[in-house]
C-alpha cells in the first residue's frame, strides 16, 4: 500500500530530521510520551484558517456547527474569527456561552426544543431560533408572548431530496424528522402562520440535505427545489446548512468550501434569489485539522488477517461502527514510509464492531509500543466520545508555533465515578 496522501494531515505537518510526524512545530512522538494516549491532535493555525475563510465567503451571521467538535477553547476561536455558532442543545448553548460567546452570536437548532432551552435563547437574545415543526413553532411563539420578547426565527423546510450519503446522515429526505415538508404545504403553511406574527419576527428560510456529501449537485438539486419557495417568501435570508462532506482517504475527492460556495453563490445569483445566502459548515472546517494518536498495545496474527490493538476505539471514534467509515494509517515515527504490513486496527472495547481501520496498511516495522495514528478526525471523535466499559475519555491538546496546549484533560477513573450514588444504607 503507497504511504499516505500527506495532505490528509493539518496544514502544518512536517517531517523533522528524524522523519517523525510534526504538527504545529510540536514533536507528536514527545508529545504522545508527555500526555499519553489516546489523544487528540488538533492544529490551532489550520483550525482559526478554516474559521477565518469561512466568515470571509460567506460573511456575517454564518454560523459553525458546533456538533462536529466542540470545547471552549474551540468555540472561542470561532467567534473569535467573526462566526456565530449553531447550537442544538441546551449543553452546546451552556458551553459556547461558558467560552465568552455572547449569546446575540449564537443560533438555536433541534427537533426537539425544551421549554427552557427556547426561554432561555429568547431571554438572552441570541441570533435567531431555527423552527423545526408545528410544535416547535407553538413553544416558540407561547414563550416569546410570555416574556414579550420580539424573536428573530427561521424556518427550516425539508425539500424531500435524498443524498449519497449514509442513511444515517442524511436529513432533507421524505423520511426525515426534520423540518416542514415542502412536498405537502406544512412549509407553505408554516410561512402563512408567521407571516405578521405579534412576537415572532420570521426572517429566513432554512434548509439542510445531510452530512458527508461530496457533490456539489447534490447542493444544487435541493437549491432548485425550494427556489421557488424562498423567492415568493421574500424574506432577507436564505440560510443552506452545511454538510459539506471532507476527505478521508487517499482515493477521496472532495470540493473545497470555497468552490461549494460558489456553486451555491452562482446558483443563487442565476435564480435571482434577492437574499443573502449563509451556511453553516461544521466537518469540512475541523475534520482535516486533526489527527488521533494511539500506542499499539497488540499485533497478533489470527487466521488471515493481523490485527493491531491498540488503547482507544469506538468509545473515541464511533464513526466506523455507526456509518461505515473509512479512515487511513499511518505509523507516527515514519509517516511517510510504505505501508507494506495489510492490517485491520481494533480497540480495547470487548465488542467484535470495535473496528477502527479494517484492512488498512501499517510499515511492516511496526511494533508494540509505536505510536499510530488516524488523521482528519477533527470532527465527530471527541464530540461523539463516550465512556463505553468505563473508558475514560481522551484529552484534546492544540498545538501552534512550537507549544502544546491541553485545552480538554483526560478524565480519570474518579471522573467516571462522580455522579455514581451510593445506595442507602452502604
Amino acid at each position: 500500500m503507497e504511504p499516505i496522501d500527506f495532505s490528509l494531515l493539518p496544514r502544518t505537518s512536517a517531517l523533522p530530521p528524524d522523519g517523525s510526524l510534526e504538527i504545529g512545530g510540536v514533536s507528536v512522538l514527545d508529545l504522545a510520551a508527555s500526555v499519553g494516549t489516546p489523544v487528540f491532535i488538533y492544529d490551532q493555525a489550520d483550525l482559526t484558517a478554516r474559521f477565518a475563510e469561512a466568515y470571509s465567503i460567506f460573511g456575517e451571521g454564518t454560523a459553525y456547527a458546533t456538533k462536529a467538535f466542540l470545547c471552549k477553547a474551540a468555540a472561542r476561536l470561532a467567534y473569535q474569527q467573526g462566526l456565530s455558532l449553531d447550537v442544538a442543545t441546551g449543553g452546546e448553548y451552556y458551553a459556547c456561552r461558558q467560552a465568552g460567546v455572547p449569546a446575540a452570536k449564537l443560533i438555536l437548532h433541534g427537533n426537539n426544543k425544551s421549554a427552557s432551552e427556547v426561554a432561555l435563547a429568547i431571554e438572552e437574545g441570541v441570533q435567531w431560533i431555527v423552527i423545526d415543526g408545528f410544535g416547535d413553532l407553538d413553544l416558540i411563539a407561547k414563550t416569546a408572548a410570555q416574556l414579550r420578547k420580539r424573536t428573530p426565527v427561521l424556518i427550516r423546510v425539508n425539500p424531500g431530496v435524498d443524498v449519497h450519503t449514509h442513511r444515517f446522515i442524511r436529513t432533507g429526505n421524505r423520511r426525515s424528522k426534520f423540518g416542514f415538508p415542502l412536498w405537502n404545504g406544512d412549509a407553505e403553511s408554516a410561512l402563512r402562520d408567521l407571516r405578521g406574527h405579534d412576537w415572532l419576527d420570521l426572517v429566513g428560510i432554512h434548509i439542510h440535505v445531510g452530512s458527508l456529501v461530496f457533490s456539489t449537485d447534490t447542493f444544487i438539486s435541493a437549491l432548485e427545489v425550494v427556489a421557488n419557495f424562498v423567492k415568493a417568501a421574500g424574506l432577507p435570508y436564505f440560510v443552506v446548512g452545511g454538510g459539506l462532506g471532507t476527505r478521508y482517504l487517499n482515493s477521496d475527492t472532495a470540493p473545497s468550501i470555497r468552490e461549494w460556495a460558489d456553486a451555491i453563490f452562482n446558483y443563487c445569483d442565476h435564480s435571482q434569489m434577492k437574499c443573502k445566502v449563509l451556511a453553516e459548515p461544521g466537518r469540512a472546517l475541523v475534520a482535516p485539522t486533526a489527527i488521533t494518536c494511539y500506542t499499539v498495545g497488540r499485533l497478533e496474527e489470527k487466521g488471515s488477517d493481523t490485527y493491531v490493538a491498540v488503547d482507544g476505539g469506538m468509545s473515541d471514534n464511533p464513526r466506523p461502527l455507526l456509518y461505515d467509515s473509512g479512515y487511513e494509517l499511518l505509523l507516527v515515527r515514519e509517516p511517510v514510509a510504505r505501508r507494506d504490513l495489510r492490517v485491520t486496527l481494533v480497540g480495547s472495547h470487548c465488542e467484535s464492531g470495535d473496528t477502527l481501520v479494517r484492512d488498512g496498511g501499517l510499515p511492516s516495522s511496526t511494533h508494540i509500543g509505536d505510536i499510530v495514528s488516524t488523521p482528519v478526525t477533527g470532527a465527530y471523535g471527541y464530540s461523539m466520545a463516550s465512556n463505553y466499559n468505563k473508558m475514560p475519555r481522551p484529552p484534546v491538546v492544540f498545538v501552534e508555533n512550537g507549544t502544546a496546549r491541553t485545552v480538554v484533560r483526560r478524565e480519570t477513573y474518579s471522573d467516571l465515578q462522580a455522579r455514581d450514588l451510593e445506595l442507602d444504607g452502604d
